[in-house]
């Protein structure tokens, strides 16, 4: 007999629990809010929301399912279930944090503050939880697939991001590494040939995604006058760039971007103590490599099925 369906409902500490944690009481949060020419008033506010999509959001999960929560700061260690329904509670971010752990599961996003967040993952209101519950396990509903990028060692460790995926040394200071791109037709990279890989030493290589393409990809995309366009969100291409890459007697600057299809990929190998790998700014659930270590980077074969 096959499993009931199980509802995971992730979110995050509220900005007045955070308060709470680090003041204790609400008085002392709101004389420190005060002291800084802000009221706890809207914070409270805030807070009140998110409890409340929460509650409803559970309250619209069927009885014969079973259920689960997860806060952010957890995620790295929840085992999700192939057959989760996963409902995130909160912001567009939350939505990136929780799909670099799922492996195909069907996510519904539930905005709890309307008009604050841009509403680009999070795309339904509390109160049509039980609809979209039942569209994810139906088939009923139409499923956006939103490609992923990942990072692969060569120790086998491996990472996914939505927005993007960050390489480079711990702080963002300077890391040097050997750069190249290679599997199927080859990327489109600014300079000499692109399967030859070259010494640099730069502030880190940074790989999106289309959902990424508003946030710090399109800052470089903008930065470096790139003729291409940026991809959507649903697009089987990657874009890549190199930041601040410092061009010495050592260290060149010939491959600073491009772009990589389904079976491409970005290769670094390691010439320094240590660099990092981290997806969608969860810098701190990061692979770490060391000297001589390397990773490839490309589309990841899992999207996100994202309930619309």
């Amino acid at each position: 007999m096959s499993l009931a369906p199980r509802a995971v409902l992730v979110h995050r500490r509220t900005e007045y629990e955070e308060l709470l944690a680090r003041h204790g009481t609400h008085g002392q949060a709101a004389f420190f809010l005060t002291s800084r020419g802000r009221s706890i008033d809207e914070v409270v506010r805030r807070h009140d929301r998110n409890q409340r999509a929460l509650r409803e959001v559970a309250a619209a999960v069927p009885l014969t399912w079973r259920g689960s929560r997860v806060e952010r700061a957890d995620l790295d260690r929840f085992l999700f279930a192939p057959e989760d329904v996963v409902v995130v509670v909160g912001q567009d971010g939350l939505v990136a944090n929780t799909a670099k752990y799922l492996g195909g599961q069907p996510v519904v996003g539930i905005d709890t503050d309307p008009g604050r967040n841009p509403g680009v993952l999070v795309r339904h209101r509390s109160a049509d939880t039980a609809a979209l519950l039942r569209a994810a396990t139906t088939g009923g509903g139409r499923t956006d697939e939103l490609t992923m990028v990942e990072a692969v060692a060569d120790d086998t460790q491996r990472l996914r991001a939505l927005n993007e995926i960050y390489l480079g040394a711990p702080g963002h200071q300077t890391a040097r590494y050997r750069l190249g791109s290679g599997g199927g037709e080859p990327g489109a990279v600014e300079g000499e040939g692109e399967g030859e890989a070259e010494s640099q030493a730069s502030s880190g290589v940074l790989v999106g995604t289309g959902t990424g393409a508003t946030g710090w990809l399109r800052s470089l995309w903008l930065d470096r006058g790139s003729p291409g366009g940026l991809p959507g969100p649903g697009d089987p291409r990657l874009l890549w760039f190199v930041r601040e890459a410092w061009p010495s007697p050592t260290t060149g600057t010939t491959k600073v971007a491009g772009e990589l299809g389904r079976g491409q990929e970005l290769r670094l190998t390691v010439e320094s103590d240590r660099i990092v790998v981290f997806g969608d700014g969860m810098e701190a659930d990061a692979l770490e490599l060391t000297w001589g270590q390397s990773v490839r980077v490309g589309i990841a074969a899992t999207s996100l099925h994202l309930v619309t």
